[in-house]
């Protein structure tokens, strides 16, 4: 449980909190939302300790024994390590395992039967049950899995981690709070870093996790899959709603709209009432009426309409019709040294198409939007413009695109664009940009605020083909819903690289997806992609096993190959029943190994044995012998149960 007690917080002039009370129960998986600015880091700081409240108090029973996970949203540096060491090292399993190596040195110098060695022999078992606890001897094989799940290949484990760049460093640290299985897990903007098919993993990965869930997101789509509440920080308070994200923003327009009658008819009873004091207030047969309805007044609880807030309208310039064709991608192809990104690569973009490029990480997005805004050269083919078309980019890098001499009102009024003065305030006002902010220089902006201002000088060109890569990565909900709405009413062509499945759902109506150095188009949103994809890999696989079945009816079969299948059965068989045989042998293993360990585990419960230094060394031994002697033993029996499977499949094939 987490109890928030009158919590309120300000900073200088700004208050946050105002006397939160809320309890977060055990298991919850919550969607912490709200309006850039309100606070929602500050409160996962809050939870974790980290700032001064300035009066109430947040309880967590038990806190010094609960285990926390905190992925922040800002990039992070990670230790000079290999990569599983560092995930060892995270998570505890270093610390540990070098306590068991000290521990036994420390034994193997002690004389037995003395108060020093019970001392550390009590430690050294203690140390063996906490490793065994952490699942410490499989610890290897799920940080592994866990990896793969986030798009790392097996020659990236042994890889240092300052190597990687700040995505990946981002994903490493969120593989070590998953290992470490905590009891409460903060995240923050999770999905900033993530491919499509790692969201999807991650989604699966915490739909059955046993802990406690916050999470501070803007994609749409994960908040939907992965959250059972709504926690909206507002007007310095939290506002509960059930259910996802979807849920929410039903029963928000719900709640506004009742708050809303309710206010109007507050204040027609008030009028009432006003009317009322105000035409007998001085006749003495009325005042004890008067007085009584005065007293009413006083007791009134003003109803106010709270979570609408002004909405901003955002459009691009009207810029010319540029040629059907506006770009044409001829066998085009890049590489970067001896990495090989893509080949052969041929499609067009038409005037009025919005099109989403997909893919894994790696797979050339980024390079791809390059290359057809003509800021890098490809290694070779070509890309050929239509006539009358009119360009602008917003790449990743796009920070670079800024003059850090001028101010941010200096840097907008640079541009040739014909917005007034009001218009260019209600724009940088909707990019979070207000008030004296936009007299800051551009050199003390943070990343995520140069990019935004970059995104920004776009809107205001005249153009007809934007190329995106990653516009809302530095968005929150609001901005990225009015900038979504302003791409959707753009009359010119939209090419964009995008994690955000909701964005480009609502947006584009092609997806191409970059797969194995190739391009695959699909006409649709991504909805219809994810779907069309599906139903093409079950298609394919189809495909392969009706052409083999085919071959192997229709080829003629003479007395040898007939013998010879006849051979190939009898040898399946053989060793179907021979690898049969092992698998009973390894499973009899298993139960035996399985037995002696509950009987030494049950040993190590006694309190008689606890009085024997000597025998709970022994024990200890000999348990890390079978869980060792256990984890090859399982390793076998997936080993074996694969290649029986295989002698099964590869013998209803030849039948």
């Amino acid at each position: 449980m987490i109890y928030f007690r009158n919590v309120s917080l300000s900073f200088l002039d700004k208050k946050l909190f105002d006397n939160i009370n809320w309890t977060i129960h055990p298991k919850s998986r919550i969607g912490l939302v709200g309006d850039n600015g309100t606070g929602k880091t500050t409160l996962f700081r809050a939870i974790l300790d980290q700032i001064h409240l300035d009066s109430g108090l947040i309880e967590i029973p038990g806190r010094k024994q609960k285990v926390f996970g905190y992925l922040p949203q800002d990039l992070v540096e990670l230790e000079p390590i290999p990569l599983i060491e560092f995930l060892k090292k995270k998570s505890g399993i270093s610390a540990i395992e070098g306590s068991i190596r000290d521990l036994e040195h420390r034994l193997s110098r002690i004389k037995q039967n003395t108060a020093e060695y019970g001392e550390v022999s009590q430690k050294y078992s203690d140390a063996l049950a906490h490793f065994s606890a952490m699942d410490g001897y499989a610890f290897e094989a799920r940080a592994k899995q866990l990896l793969k799940g986030f798009g790392f290949k097996e020659s990236d484990f042994t890889q240092n981690c300052e190597l990687f760049s700040g995505g990946w460093k981002m994903r490493i640290l969120l593989t070590s709070i998953l290992l470490a299985r905590p009891d409460i897990m903060l995240l923050d903007e999770p999905t900033n870093h993530l491919d499509t098919e790692s969201m999807e993993w991650l989604e699966s990965y915490l739909k059955d996790y046993p802990g406690t869930i916050i999470v501070i997101s803007h994609d749409h789509f994960f908040l939907d899959k992965t959250v059972m509440q709504i926690a909206e920080l507002s007007s310095c308070n939290i506002h509960i709603y059930k259910g996802n994200y979807s849920c929410y923003l039903t029963e928000k327009d719900k709640r506004h709209a009742a708050l809303k009658k309710e206010m109007e008819l507050q204040r027609a009873q008030i009028k009432k009432i006003e009317e009322f004091v105000e035409r007998f207030r001085y006749k003495a047969t009325k005042a004890s009426q008067v007085q009584s309805r005065v007293k009413m007044l006083e007791k009134f609880s003003t109803v106010t309409l709270e979570g609408k807030s002004k909405s901003v309208a955002m459009k691009f310039p009207e810029g010319k019709k540029s040629a059907r064709e506006v770009v044409k991608a001829i066998d085009l192809g890049h590489h970067y040294g001896d990495l090989n990104v893509f080949s052969s690569l041929n499609f067009t973009l038409f005037r009025g198409d919005k099109v989403a490029f997909v893919g894994v990480n790696g797979s050339g997005k980024s390079t791809l939007s390059r290359l057809l805004s003509l800021s890098e050269h490809p290694s070779h083919g070509s890309v050929k413009y239509g006539d009358g078309v009119n360009m602008a980019f917003f790449s990743q890098e796009s920070s670079q695109n800024l003059n850090y001499e001028n101010t941010i009102w200096e840097e907008i009024n640079s541009m040739p664009a014909k917005a007034s003065d009001q218009e260019k305030r209600n724009l940088l006002g909707a990019f979070l940009f207000s008030g004296d902010d936009i007299f800051k220089s551009i050199s003390v902006l943070s990343g995520g605020e140069k990019s935004r201002l970059a995104l920004l000088k776009i809107m205001l060109l005249d153009t007809n083909f934007l190329i995106l890569d990653e516009p809302t990565n530095h968005l929150d909900i609001k901005t990225k819903d009015i900038f979504q709405n302003a791409l959707i009413n753009y009359h010119g062509t939209v090419a964009i690289v995008s994690h955000d499945r909701y964005f480009l759902d609502h947006l584009v109506n092609k997806v191409f997806e970059l797969k194995d150095g190739a391009i695959n188009d699909y006409h649709g949103n991504y909805s219809y992609f994810i779907e069309k994809r599906g139903q093409t890999i079950t298609t394919q696989k189809d495909n392969v096993k009706t052409q083999e079945k085919n071959a192997k009816e229709t080829v003629f079969k003479t007395k040898e190959q007939k013998r010879q299948e006849a051979e190939d059965r009898n040898k399946l068989s053989k060793m179907k029943s021979a690898c049969k045989k092992e698998l009973t042998a390894i499973e009899q293993k298993i139960e035996l190994l399985e037995t002696k360990k509950n009987q030494h585990e049950t040993a190590l419960c006694d309190p008689e044995t606890h009085r024997d230094s000597v025998k709970i060394k022994t024990i200890n031994l000999e348990l890390k012998k079978i869980n060792e002697e256990l984890e090859r033993s399982y390793n076998i029996w997936a080993e074996l149960n694969s290649e029986l499977e295989q002698i099964t499949i590869t013998n209803t094939e030849k039948q």
